[in-house]
């Protein structure tokens, strides 16, 4: 591999103005195509093989004119101190605004009367009308949801407080500044790293042009492929923070191959085919991580992996061709002045030793130490993980600025917190002799469970072979308490449906939500296997170890543990909530620890990839094994924590999101890419490597013979380009002179 990617790398510098123009012009492409492609209509969401799911199945198949999957609205209104809301003024302004409602759009299907449908409190502060649409809220029109907005603050003329709920105002998430900052935090990195304003730029726009294209991509398929707005965000998040990652791994590399006196060309060949080979399994493992996420079975969660692992290999090709390129238009002014000067003057060698040098050697001589200290800090920030509660987030999770904040709020005080999520429950009769009796029953034993507030009357569909009845819990929606509601009506729903053939089914958005969960958990450990799995054949494959790998996959497991506690010391028990701007504390988004498991895999396999790999390659020419530990930290510390740096800055960027799913996905990946980069990378990995010894690097003959040599460590490459081991490691390979070899004899 290292010789074909050699060649690609010359072959990309010397074409430079023809690969230049070819991305360029795929760019333009894709973005023509997100300009001209029609307006994504929907964003389906759907968990296929659960009891929810079949439900609304059911609902779409018998009440064919009830839009069982249309957008809603909860127009709450609470009356002026002293004032009831069946006060004759504000009932004519209710009525007048249900009037306004229905004939401001022809998108809503039933906009319901509160003073006859039963939503007024009891002590008549409060009331609501509910609004009902026949397209769901990807596919509301701007005229239909300013109507809706329209209507409510011209009702708040009257005096009363109207505040909206529902999904209807639901809109693209808002990342704010924090996300231009997360990529201005990247340059000045870039630029302190290299020294060199050009060599800091060209990561950047390499990445950006990248993620352009991979955004720019899914906006236009997104209609024809139903793909979501935060398929999209995930895409850029992980795209710009790989994108940059790559290409300063290869141009670092090449500025090692400059500053040792290599023509240009020659330079961005052997970047390219060492560092490259590094890039193209790192991609892989982020690759694999994020399709292997299509094993859950959710079909929106499968859209989002593979279309960010899509915008992974865009950034994968970008790096190995474009990257090239760029340095060849560059010149030698990828290199700072003091780095110029230094290559001018290779009779004055600088052989004091970098900060990466002097960490390797602290760790060599106390391998032991660094390694319990690194193990038992990530095991204390992982004990808030055993208290994990899982759930997806509300409308009582929106920050108390937005109108669907205030509306869930007013509805709680009003009804109590069960009315923010009511369970609907489908009683299938087809295969009962008498339908109405099982409704009945239905209802009555529902109304008996602890925890139900109200249960409406059964309404039959027009073929009187299928009923709906809401069902108000007493706590609110994302509760524990209202999981167990759940499960109890599922529990007498069996034994009804044994003595009277009646089907019982629970849905609605708190059910789904539940049995979301359930899924995600379910699935958990199959696709850990998978996922590890397959990153375990690929490391072996390139490390030719068998403990390098195990190392890994363990070391990542560790930091993804510790990454979970700390999201639910803040998301979950509010610990720093305020940092980080969360105003209601709650269960932790269902599907984060399954994501976080994908995603920062691959990225942690990264570092993992380029940092190790340098260990091998100067293992491979010759040196001792704490000789290449200290090879490695000197040619690779720098540029990881740059790389950790700067992932950290883009997903802290999306903390600023005004959506909560989006604010913990951040916050989760940049705590996570600390730990693993900064604690297992950096500490833990050198510490059991120096512990291990030559035994790192062992693999059993048969093995040996069975895996493929997929050259990484470019050996192949320097035998075709002439070179041999000794006169390599003469060059570059020892860890700093003669005496780091008497220092280092004894590891």
């Amino acid at each position: 591999m290292a010789t074909f990617l050699y060649k690609l790398g010359r072959f990309a510098f010397r074409r430079r103005r023809y690969v230049a123009l070819i991305w360029v012009a795929l760019l333009a492409l894709a973005g023509f195509g997100a300009a001209s492609a029609s307006t994504a209509t929907s964003s389906s969401f759907s968990i296929p093989g659960t009891e929810a799911q079949r439900a609304f199945d059911l609902l779409e198949q018998r009440f064919p004119g009830a839009s069982a999957d249309g957008a809603t609205a909860r127009v709450v209104f609470k009356a002026p101190d002293g004032q009831k809301m069946t006060d004759p003024a504000n009932k004519a302004e209710v009525n007048k605004l249900a009037g306004e409602l229905k004939s401001g759009s022809d998108q809503i299907a039933s906009v319901t009367d509160p003073y006859t449908g039963n939503a007024v409190s009891k002590d008549g502060s409060t009331a609501y009308v509910s609004v009902s649409y026949k397209v769901n809220s990807m596919e509301l029109t701007d005229a239909t949801r300013d109507a809706l907005q329209d209507a409510g603050q011209a009702a708040q003329k009257s005096g009363m407080t109207v505040e909206i709920g529902g999904d209807a105002l639901q809109a693209m998430p808002e990342t704010g500044a924090t996300e231009i900052i997360g990529v201005a935090i990247a340059a000045v990195v870039l630029v302190i790293t290299f020294g060199s304003l050009i060599a800091a730029g060209l990561p950047l726009l390499t990445a950006l042009i990248g993620v352009g294209i991979g955004v720019s991509t899914i906006t236009a398929l997104a209609n024809v492929l139903d793909l979501g707005s935060t398929t999209s965000t995930l895409a850029m998040m992980i795209g710009l923070a790989v994108g940059i990652d790559y290409a300063l791994f290869i141009v670092s590399r090449y500025r090692a191959e400059l500053a040792e006196g290599r023509e240009r060309e020659e330079a961005a060949g052997r970047a390219v085919g060492t560092a490259g080979s590094a890039v193209v399994f790192a991609g892989l493992t982020v690759v694999i991580a994020l399709v292997g996420l299509a094993v859950v079975n959710i079909p929106m969660l499968s859209k989002m992996g593979f279309a960010a692992a899509g915008t992974v290999a865009i950034a994968v090709l970008i790096a190995l061709t474009l990257v090239p390129a760029m340095m060849g238009f560059a010149g030698k002014r990828v290199m700072g002045r003091k780095a110029r000067k230094a290559a001018e003057a290779p009779s004055r060698p600088d052989t004091k030793p970098n900060m990466g040098t002097r960490w390797a050697r602290f760790v060599l001589r106390k391998p032991v130490w660094v390694l319990l200290a690194g193990v038992i800090g990530l095991g204390a920030i992982a004990v808030p993980a055993a208290s994990l509660e899982m759930g997806l987030p509300d409308d009582g999770s929106q920050p108390t600025s937005t109108t669907q904040r205030r509306a869930y709020d007013l509805l709680s005080d009003g009804f109590g917190p069960g009315f923010n999520g009511p369970l609907m429950v489908v009683v299938d009769t087809a295969n009962s002799s008498d339908g109405k009796t099982a409704a009945k029953r239905v209802s009555d034993e529902i109304s008996g469970i602890p925890g139900v507030v109200a249960v409406t009357p059964a309404q039959f569909n027009k073929a009187g072979d299928t009923a709906m009845l809401t069902v108000v819990p007493k706590d609110r929606p994302s509760s524990t308490e209202t999981e167990n509601v759940v499960h109890a009506i599922r529990d007498t729903g069996k034994d009804i449906t044994s003595d009277t053939g009646a089907e019982v089914l629970v849905t609605g958005s708190t059910a789904m939500n539940i049995d979301f969960s359930q899924k995600m958990n379910d699935a958990l450990l199959p696709y850990l296997a998978l996922v590890v799995g397959l990153a375990f054949l690929l490391l072996m494959l390139v490390f030719r170890s068998v403990l390098v790998p195990l190392k890994a996959a363990l070391g990542f497991l560790l930091s993804v543990v510790a990454a979970l506690g700390a999201v639910v010391a803040v998301f979950q028990w509010g610990w720093l909530g305020s940092l980080f701007g969360v105003e209601q504390t709650g269960p932790i988004m269902s599907m984060m620890p399954i994501f976080m498991v994908g995603v920062v895999f691959g990225l942690a396999m990264d570092y993992e990839v380029f940092l190790v790999t340098r260990m091998r390659e100067a293992y491979v020419h010759g040196e001792k094994p704490g000789q290449a530990i200290v090879t490695g930290f000197r040619h690779g510390a720098r540029v990881v924590a740059a790389a950790a740096v700067i992932m950290m800055a883009v997903f802290a960027g999306f903390i600023g999101s005004s959506e909560q799913m989006v604010k913990m996905i951040g916050f989760s990946l940049a705590i996570a890419v600390f730990f693993d980069a900064f604690v297992v990378r950096m500490a833990i990995v050198p510490a059991v490597l120096a512990l291990l010894g030559r035994r790192a690097w062992w693999l059993p003959r048969w093995l040996d013979r069975l895996l493929p040599n997929v050259d990484v460590e470019g050996e192949g490459l320097r035998e075709q380009l002439g070179e041999t081991s000794e006169g390599r490691t003469g060059g570059d390979g020892r860890g700093g002179g003669a005496g780091d070899d008497r220092e280092l004899s004894r590891v």
